[in-house]
């Protein structure tokens, strides 16, 4: 069976993911990943997809349904497939179903991974990443491990890129656009909300209930 995991930014769908990858043999796939791949591949598709992406332009949905077909139809990744990142629109979210179903394939489970304003501001502007051993750390929930951090608070940096108006943008802006395609797929019985505020080892838990139904 398929699955789909979506969120806002930082709440932790990559490392979910990866646990899905890792203990039930999935296959993540992430249309961002797809289009590098075509491109790296040099052909006349991947060629095509190059020169919008340089010119600064969108790819469009058609382009996008190509190469979640040529995935699709792979029979490595048959009925094992984490979708990342799509469908981000309702208009997606209907060429998934009816591409899945060319190939007689289904979505097992939809799993949305729900997290506050307010936990994904502390989650990204209390981020901190050592410079010498790449642990990353959280000011507001990892204070005990700064304190004891073993190469020294001073190796402790933030990104650059996590700033107060880039993050409530960010979050802002999934949150409009993914309304939908929330209220799209919350009426299915295949859909699962999980708290995405506890932590880690708890989610991952919820995740691992939903899939060994």
């Amino acid at each position: 069976m398929n699955i789909i995991l979506f969120g806002p930014p930082g709440a932790g769908k990559g490392t979910q993911a990866q646990f899905i990858v890792k203990k039930h043999n999935y296959f993540q796939l992430s249309t961002g990943d797809l289009l590098r791949d075509e491109v790296k591949l040099k052909t006349p598709f991947g060629e095509k997809i190059e020169k919008l992406i340089s010119n600064g332009k969108f790819v469009s949905d058609e382009t996008v349904n190509t190469l979640l077909r040529k995935s699709i139809t792979n029979l490595k990744f048959r009925d094992r497939i984490i979708f990342d990142g799509y469908p981000r629109n309702v208009e997606q979210a209907k060429n998934l179903e009816l591409i899945l179903g060319e190939f007689n394939q289904t979505i097992g489970h939809i799993i949305f991974l729900n997290v506050s304003k307010d936990i994904i501001e502390k989650r990204i502007m209390g981020r901190m990443t050592c410079d010498k051993c790449n642990i990353t750390l959280n000011e507001f929930f990892n204070k005990e491990q700064i304190d004891l951090h073993p190469c020294g608070k001073d190796f402790l940096k933030k990104r650059k890129d996590d700033n107060f108006d880039v993050v409530v943008a960010r979050y802002e802006t999934y949150m409009k656009t993914t309304q939908p395609i929330l209220d799209f797929y919350s009426k299915k019985e295949n859909f699962t909300e999980i708290d995405g505020a506890v932590e880690i080892e708890q989610i991952t838990n919820k995740i691992n209930d939903v899939l060994n139904v």
